[in-house]
């Protein structure tokens, strides 16, 4: 089926900010006169009424800012990612759609970008795919051919003006939001837009994603599980990566499930240990852990499967002054150690310093839980239904992201904790991906095998560093 398509991104400040503007005033003025309406819905009625009414002014402010691509629609998505602390809960679904957007470039004004970054000559030594091989937000993807050798390889092409209208589309969309009134204005809110931002250039930096790219390639050079491709500078330039084209199958294709256990055990390990190797080893996390960062290439036997990692857009450094306490929540809710746990929730200035201890245990045991994927069943037991005879904890019979939202729904935690700082949210979110991963391809492997190796790595400096931070938790 063709994929839909467009001539050109409006990145015209005044044309953007118009359309904004516009987006936001409307739905504004819409929720203002709707919500009036439910003064006469009866009271029972009256927030499920608002609710909907909310719901529907937010999916009218989004397919705006879907008609826009460029930045503005990723913030649209990471906002939708990260904003589930601070955002109702009608806006974050609303913008969740967004990511369903792929509306690409026509190839006339992709070929005329080309012909300006790469120059006729250098472009004339390619074969380019005129259908792309995806479409985002920001950039779109088209296979290519090198002539002289045959060398299939892959341009990920920015759209022009993109990276110009970070800063102009920021301030419109806090704009838009005031005038939409769908968004509460809150100090946290602002911390994450500027976050937002920071996020955002860091993807728009081609130069910096090439870099990242070769790093994971060369440490991952010894480790034939992982594929990661090579950057081509010949064709690339600050606007245009291009890299090695790479094969393999996506992890939601129906053939992974028709692997045998095995080769899907060998698959969710090797992912769990790149997820421990990013989090204890590198300090470096791939903070956008979707599906489409990945692809499955099945080899002749279980031990020559691979996955090819893609997308280094998203991997951002963290320094030990912000991923040690996240590592000790780790090792204390590995543990079982409350104390531990409660050191380390402090230095992430999770905690209000009034928290009642119940409250504070009840929440250990959250954490607990969470990571009941990775304990040692023998002596932390998980639910019997999701072991096999093997000990082995079976991802694709788990329902522990339920479990884990249930329980946190009865307890009161808003009153006690602050929104978690968004090194917590990056941390959860990769663990998740992980997890997810997994429980797709139906993966059976005892999660402690796999972090045992690496939960003491900086373990000595992450408990100098949580106790230089903290108070004792009875203080």
């Amino acid at each position: 089926m063709a994929r839909k398509t467009v001539k050109r991104v409006k990145t015209g400040s005044v044309e953007r900010r118009f359309s904004m503007a516009k987006a936001g005033f409307l739905a504004g003025a819409k929720y203002a006169t709707a919500s009036a309406g439910t003064l006469f819905t009866a009271k029972d009625k009256r927030d499920d009424r608002r609710k909907e009414i909310l719901s529907a002014r937010a999916q009218e402010l989004v397919e705006e800012l879907g008609s826009l691509k460029g930045s503005v629609v990723k913030i649209g998505q990471m906002m939708a990612l990260f904003g589930e602390h601070f955002l109702p809960e009608e806006v974050t679904t609303a913008l969740h759609t967004l990511e369903n957007q792929t509306t690409a470039l026509e190839w006339p004004a992709i070929e005329r970008h080309l012909k300006r970054q790469l120059g006729e000559v250098k472009l004339a030594e390619l074969e380019i795919e005129q259908q792309p091989l995806g479409a985002a937000s920001l950039a779109q993807v088209h296979k290519a051919v090198r002539k002289s050798d045959g060398k299939e390889l892959c341009l990920k092409i920015q759209y022009p003006g993109v990276a110009d209208a970070i800063d102009s589309d920021m301030r419109a969309l806090v704009r838009l939001l005031k005038l939409s009134r769908l968004v509460p204005m809150t100090e946290q809110f602002n911390m994450w837009l500027d976050e937002v931002r920071e996020m955002l250039k860091r993807e728009v930096d081609y130069d910096l994603e090439a870099h990242t790219t070769r790093h994971f390639r060369t440490a991952l050079a010894d480790d034939t599980r992982f594929v990661v491709p090579e950057i081509v500078p010949e064709f690339s330039t600050h606007n245009i990566m291009c890299m090695t084209f790479e094969r393999g199958i996506g992890v939601n294709d129906p053939a992974v499930l028709e692997l045998s256990q095995t080769r899907r055990n060998f698959i969710g390990r090797a992912i769990m240990e790149l997820c421990c190797r990013e989090v204890f080893e590198w300090n470096k996390m791939q903070t956008d852990p979707n599906f489409g960062n990945y692809l499955l290439r099945i080899g002749e036997t279980p031990e020559q499967d691979q996955i090819v990692l893609l997308d280094f857009g998203a991997i951002r450094d963290f320094d030990n002054e912000v991923l040690g306490p996240g590592r000790e929540m780790i090792r204390a809710s590995f543990y079982h150690d409350t104390d531990r746990l409660i050191r380390a929730l402090n230095a992430l200035d999770f905690l209000a310093r009034n928290a009642p201890r119940k409250l504070l245990e009840e929440f250990s045991e959250l954490c607990f839980e969470a990571v009941e994927v990775l304990q040692d069943p023998d002596r932390f037991p998980p639910p019997a239904s999701v072991l096999n005879e093997n000990g082995e904890y079976c991802w694709g019979k788990s329902n522990l992201p339920n479990r884990i939202m249930n329980r946190a729904g009865r307890n009161a935690l808003s009153v006690h904790f602050d929104v978690p700082p968004k090194e917590f949210i990056f941390l959860a979110r990769k663990l998740l991906g992980a997890y997810t991963f997994l429980h797709v391809i139906e993966s059976e492997v005892r999660g402690n095998t796999i972090l045992e190796p690496f939960i003491h790595m900086q373990e000595e400096d992450d408990i100098a560093l949580v106790d230089q931070k903290t108070i004792s938790p009875g203080g």
